[in-house]
């Protein structure tokens, strides 16, 4: 019975607060869970991205906006790395 390294199985989000990757995606996983993380983070972005661009920025700091910045950068970060993980699986890439 052949067992896949650890390494192969688990991809690494790509790091963005750190020297090395925490946290990892399970390239087991199902393409449905794989899909719906994904997507869920996409949602999430978007709506946040909606409601930011609904508000009045008046009274925000540079730090509010780097926050808003970061993110939405993070969560879709995190979305292009669940999504590279679909392509190697579903198009054997």
């Amino acid at each position: 019975m052949k067992t896949q390294d650890s390494s192969e199985r688990f991809i690494p989000l790509t790091p963005i607060a750190s020297d090395g990757p925490v946290l990892f995606i399970d390239s087991h996983a199902s393409l449905v869970d794989l899909h719906a993380c994904a997507s869920e983070r996409l949602r999430t972005t978007l709506d946040y991205l909606n409601l930011m661009a609904c508000t009045t920025l008046r009274d925000s700091s540079e730090k509010d906006i780097s926050t808003v910045t970061n993110t939405a950068r993070l969560l879709l970060q995190d979305v292009r790395d669940v999504l590279a993980a679909i392509e190697i699986r579903a198009f054997h890439v």
